[in-house]
């Protein structure tokens, strides 16, 4: 599909995935917009309130709310009134969202390698014993640390067709 820019062709991808079955395509059509990771990113630190979460953000309040909506319909955050008049809720992550922590912390430790250079903006420790927390790969059958390399694509077990 193109799309016609100023006289210009855009290939624009397409709004749904029926023809693939592919689990990266499907999870972009939840996260793959640029404020919805740090929405979630902000509520992984413990950000719950609109407002707060406009504050941090800076993001465009009609995008805020959008994202907010769209992240308690997919079920990564779950609303919970706190004010009646005028109505108000907090944004709490549910352990659908909680697990997208590994996502986020693997974007920041790219981006903290690739694109700060003068170090890390932020820095994380675990609260037991004080160390860095990394993520990686591993095996689920043998607990073998991956890499790129030691991992072979497999056929997809399902395939949908046009």
């Amino acid at each position: 599909m193109m799309q016609v820019t100023a006289s210009i062709l855009v290939p624009v991808l397409p709004s749904d995935y029926e023809t693939q079955d592919c689990s990266v395509a499907r999870a972009l059509e939840i996260l793959g917009e640029r404020w919805t990771l740090l929405i979630v990113r902000d509520a992984l630190h413990g950000i719950t309130r609109y407002d707060d979460f406009l504050a941090r953000l800076g993001a465009p309040t009609s995008t805020l709310a959008r994202r907010l909506d769209q992240l308690a319909e997919s079920g990564i955050l779950a609303r919970q009134r706190y004010q009646a008049h005028p109505p108000r809720d907090e944004y709490r992550l549910t352990d659908r969202g909680r697990e997208l922590a590994t996502v986020v912390a693997a974007l920041r430790e790219w981006g903290d390698r690739h694109l700060s250079p003068g170090g890390p903006p932020a820095d994380y420790q675990h609260r037991g014993c004080g160390g860095t927390p990394v993520t990686e790969m591993r095996c689920e059958a043998c607990g073998q640390q991956l890499h790129t390399k030691d991992i072979a694509r497999v056929e997809y077990r399902h395939v949908r067709r046009a």
